[in-house]
């Protein structure tokens, strides 16, 4: 049997399908020649992360696809509901990469209530001539341990944000529509842990207590931060967007960051993605990182691994 990992796959996840019999393909296939070139080789299981789209025509006419996978959690470039309504299973990875999206919000968030995304840029630039200026421009950092953070969305990575924000000493708030109460569970290297408590409240009151707020969930219909939301946050909140771009209205954003009503944003995901707005790519007040994550060497280890054993099982045990 064939698999095609046309956004690629972990070498621990190639080790695994080819022990069980498989032979897995990581040739990178242009969107518009897969079709033809699942046909051409008889290929049995498409796997993709976020780029290559498998959508109601490849479902009609490669008659040979037992199981379309993404390697991640997000499933909106795939139709899953009519790839199972013709038979194929559709899978994911959802615990698998749940870690390394949460420490990437981090990396925002320290970013951002120190300045680094915009010293970044302005040191190569003026760190010789203007060093005294720079250092009284970003003299104004604040630290993140006795602030609240406000969770939209608590599911696996929601809840792992929140272990991390616990671990520093912050007031952790979650708004989600489907979860009531969750247990956070830290666990130290000593083998001791501790169990928190956290009741879910309402998104109204969420974004009015938060200092910092960030986004953990699926694509929507609609906006779930746009001008009224921001209208109801603190002055001078930070926004974190690694879930999915179109969730945070961008012009209402970039409105809020110029009026001064939030500090900083850190976005992983666009709206426009891969061409993101460059009012958005340009403003300086936003620390930016290109869609990246679950990209660490970790999570796609995991991810690998996870895809490849829903593979054999569904496969070779059935």
């Amino acid at each position: 049997m064939k698999v095609l990992a046309n956004d690629g796959i972990s070498k621990s996840g190639i080790k695994a399908l080819e022990r069980a019999g498989f032979e897995v393909i990581t040739t990178k296939v242009a969107q518009e020649q897969v079709e033809n070139y699942i046909n051409t080789n008889k290929i049995d299981v498409i796997l993709v992360r976020s780029a290559t789209k498998v959508r109601k025509d490849i479902i009609d006419n490669c008659p040979s696809l037992k199981i379309i996978g993404r390697g991640g959690v997000g499933m909106d470039n795939i139709d899953v509901d009519y790839a199972r309504s013709k038979g194929l299973h559709v899978i994911n990875t959802p615990a698998s990469s749940s870690e390394s999206v949460a420490e990437l919000v981090f990396a925002h968030l320290f970013t951002g209530v120190r300045f680094l995304h915009d010293s970044n840029r302005n040191m190569p630039l003026e760190g010789d001539t203007h060093f005294d200026g720079l250092k009284k421009a970003y003299a104004n950092g604040m630290e993140l341990r006795g602030k609240t953070l406000g969770i939209i969305g608590f599911g696996r990575i929601g809840r792992n944000v929140a272990k991390i924000a616990l671990g520093l000493g912050m007031k952790v708030i979650a708004s989600d529509k489907y979860v009531g109460q969750a247990v956070i569970r830290l666990d130290f290297y000593n083998g001791q842990f501790i169990n928190v408590d956290i009741v879910t409240e309402p998104l109204e009151d969420l974004l009015k207590h938060s200092h910092f707020i960030t986004l953990h969930v699926p694509s929507q219909d609609g906006y779930i931060i746009g001008k009224d939301e921001f209208q109801l946050m603190k002055d001078n909140v930070g926004i974190i967007n690694a879930a999915r771009g179109g969730v945070i209205d961008e012009v209402a954003l970039l409105d809020a960051l110029d009026d001064e009503k939030v500090l900083f944003a850190g976005l992983d995901v666009f709206e426009n993605e891969p061409s993101p707005e460059i009012k958005i790519l340009m403003h300086p007040k936003i620390s930016l990182t290109p869609h990246i994550g679950a990209a660490t060497d970790e999570a796609q280890d995991r991810i690998g691994t996870e895809l490849a054993e829903q593979i054999i099982s569904l496969l070779k045990n059935n």
